[in-house]
């Protein structure tokens, strides 16, 4: 175990060295502002050969809208590493130790190779004030469906990640067979168990193949609300906090955006996958149904869930104007939504679209990232939902894949996108034993809601791609007794 100098002095402090570096990681949310960090907590894990200090820091940032609760991997070392040059974080002093380098941990393979092997229970997370003793507060989770044993190749961060860090490490299993594995660390924290552990962790101890393997997570068992300003009730009610999870990696696939839209660049059919897409959502809500439970959507409920869908549309007219022409029909088909029976509530993947699934050649369809909508609180992500939000983010997506095709070509692709849909909803069906199509109302309802989202989006980040959902809010208005997806 790794040896603690207490007493000595660090400079500049680590939380100086965050400050200068924080924000301009693409995970931190405050944008544009200057951290203003305050230290919660912190842990370590060791490094066998006794040359590279791993700590991680857990702090708040107090800077732009709110207090947000990060956590920060470091490794130390006493010379510089030339690739981990990308990765510096900056120098320090350290009284004793003298200079030492410090990298962001996710990039350091030492950090990997350890965090791996909390993931599977064979080390101990370490204190970060004293000497030679175990941390108890943090424990890595091993699955209970992974038996390989595995040994550590190399790793390396999956580039474009906004909100997390993901590494991804080439592993070997006993008989010497390739068995990658990917490790997300969470850097934005919240009180609660989080959701992609547990749904995708559920899935696979049901048998479930839609999703990929699951080696473990690591997880905190203390009170983070107990550090953030007014939250003074909270102190002293211990909670889970997720820190890091871990699944089989798998190479060389794509995801179903790029699937989908070679096939409709290529005008190939692609009903038949989009139909078994369809059947392996309606089998992933299904095991989430029977695994951890329904309750029955009451009147309130719905009516809430139309209002918070009423509220969104009322804030994306205060921003694009031309939204306004809608409000007429939007307002009859929320409506019409709160007056109609509902489906029960339960978990869902809450972040549905084509981005969130891959294409094995050998095992079809494969389902990822159940964190839920990232601008919503965890609070809100972990509760019961209804399954036709996702069947509804799917539609999108299918329309954004033909859409995004119309901007570059000559040409409509919307026959593509009728017949892709429908397969979805048909595959969907086949094996739920409900037809979407029977809760048209809601349907429309949630694939308007997803349009108006997708429009204050591109107004903001990508104003000549705002006619995609502009046109869809067109067709969903005018076309809203009819069932989505069905005979045009």
């Amino acid at each position: 175990m790794a040896e603690i100098h207490t007493g000595t002095y660090v400079r500049p402090s680590k939380l100086e060295l965050l400050t200068a570096w924080m924000g301009a990681q693409r995970w931190y949310a405050a944008k544009g502002y200057e951290p203003q960090l305050t230290r919660i907590d912190a842990w370590r894990l060791g490094d066998p050969a006794g040359e590279v200090g791993i700590e991680t820091l857990i702090v708040w940032d107090d800077a732009g809208t709110g207090p947000v609760a990060y956590q920060v991997p470091l490794t130390y070392r006493s010379a510089p590493v030339e690739e981990l040059e990308h990765a510096l974080v900056g120098t320090t002093e350290h009284g004793v130790l003298g200079r030492r380098w410090v990298y962001d941990g996710t990039h350091d393979p030492v950090y990997a190779e350890q965090l791996l092997e909390l993931v599977r229970g064979r080390v101990h997370a370490e204190s970060s004030t004293e000497s030679d003793t175990v941390d108890d507060r943090y424990v890595g989770v091993p699955a209970t469906t992974w038996t390989e044993d595995l040994s550590f190749g190399s790793s390396r961060v999956l580039a474009g990640e906004q909100s997390n860090t993901s590494i991804i490490v080439d592993t070997v299993t006993s008989d010497g067979s390739a068995r990658p594995v990917i490790i997300k660390v969470f850097r934005m924290l919240s009180p609660g168990e989080n959701p992609d552990v547990v749904l995708q962790t559920t899935l696979r101890e049901a048998g479930c193949e839609r999703v990929p393997a699951v080696v473990g997570s690591v997880r905190g068992e203390w009170d983070l609300t107990a550090y953030a300003p007014g939250n003074g009730d909270s102190i002293g009610t211990p909670q889970t906090v997720h820190l890091a999870f871990a699944q089989e990696f798998l190479p060389g696939v794509q995801d179903a955006w790029r699937v989908a839209s070679v096939a409709v660049d290529e005008g190939t059919d692609f009903t038949g996958p989009a139909r078994l897409l369809g059947q392996a959502t309606a089998q992933v809500h299904g095991i989430l149904a029977d695994a951890l439970g329904t309750t029955p959507t009451t009147h309130d409920t719905g009516s809430a869930i139309v209002d918070e869908m009423r509220g969104r549309f009322e804030a994306a007219v205060a921003e694009v104007d031309e939204l306004a022409r809608f409000a007429p029909l939007v307002d009859r088909i929320l409506a019409e939504a709160a007056d109609v029976a509902w489906p029960p509530m339960q978990r869902i993947h809450g972040d549905y679209h084509l981005g969130q699934v891959l294409h094995s050649p050998t095992r079809g369809w494969i389902l990822l990232d159940f964190e839920g909508e990232p601008i919503r609180p965890l609070a809100e992500r972990v509760l019961p939902d209804q399954w036709i939000r996702d069947v509804a983010g799917m539609l999108r997506s299918f329309d954004y894949c033909g859409g995004s095709w119309e901007q570059d070509n000559p040409g409509s692709a919307r026959p593509w996108v009728t017949a892709t849909q429908r397969a979805f909803l048909d595959g969907y069906a086949a094996v739920s034993g409900v037809d979407p199509r029977a809760h048209s109302a809601l349907l429309t309802a949630f694939e308007l809601d997803k349009a108006m989202y997708e429009v204050v989006y591109e107004a903001r980040n990508r104003p000549d791609w705002v006619s995609i959902p502009l046109q869809a809010i067109d067709r969903l208005t005018a076309g809203h007794d009819a069932p989505t997806g069905g005979t045009p």
